[in-house]
């Protein structure tokens, strides 16, 4: 019976979004108009004012990327999701590159769980030897263009989904010393979901309820990681 951990990735393991890294370079590549970037500007510019929040910037990058992603051909989204992870692969947080490498060595069944694209993820989570990616999953109609349809957003939108689903699918997989990592409210549900909880680098929503919950956090600043505890 493997042990098993799951990760959040965007702000977790990669040091930004990879669905923003993608818009970002679907925009640059004038594959998504300019004024794409104009859907999400107030929420950009609130956050890095620290007047607005994160997950509001977030969301209004999603609603830009529905948007827009409508009749882009597949093939041309996973040749620029290849560029993105290619450049940036590598801007990884030293704790959580750190803690991966230390749980593979541990025989550890690796998950990751994102609200980004599958086709990225996959290209991103090849390179940290995870053993499941669970993303979100766009429709692909007719001459292999994207549809702007979610599906299966309900498995993706509660990550205990994930869980529960990782564990009833595989009966070589044990709940015990089961480990996950997360950095938002949106993570509550895994982290509850797991022995072995960790909020790292967590948003004040999050870090609120850990202090209750007395789950470690972790907080990783420059070269320097910190471990508050539970007090």
């Amino acid at each position: 019976m493997k042990p098993v951990a799951f990760f959040d990735i965007d702000g977790t393991v990669f040091r930004s979004s990879l669905l923003v890294e993608l818009v970002e370079q679907l925009i640059k590549e004038d594959v998504f108009p300019p004024e794409a970037a104009l859907l999400y500007e107030t929420e950009l510019q609130a956050w890095r004012a620290r007047e607005g929040d994160y997950q509001d910037y977030i969301e209004a990058v999603i609603r830009a990327f529905l948007q827009h992603i409508k009749g882009v051909h597949y093939g041309t989204f996973a040749e620029i999701g290849k560029h993105v992870v290619n450049e940036q692969s590598k801007h990884v947080y030293r704790y959580t590159r750190a803690l991966i490498a230390e749980l593979k060595q541990q025989n550890y069944y690796l998950v990751a769980i994102s609200q980004s694209p599958k086709t990225i993820l996959d290209e991103f989570c090849l390179q940290y030897g995870f053993d499941k990616v669970y993303g979100r999953f766009y429709e692909i109609g007719p001459q292999d263009c994207f549809t702007g349809v979610i599906t299966d957003e309900h498995l993706i939108k509660n990550k205990a989904n994930i869980v529960n689903r990782v564990f009833d699918r595989n009966a070589t997989l044990s709940r015990e010393r089961s480990l996950a990592v997360g950095d938002t409210e949106g993570d509550i549900p895994l982290l509850e979901s797991v022995v072995q909880p960790i909020c790292f680098n967590p948003n004040e929503r999050l870090y609120t309820y850990a202090k209750r919950a007395g789950w470690p956090i972790v907080v990783e600043r420059k070269d320097v990681i910190y471990k508050l505890g539970t007090s």
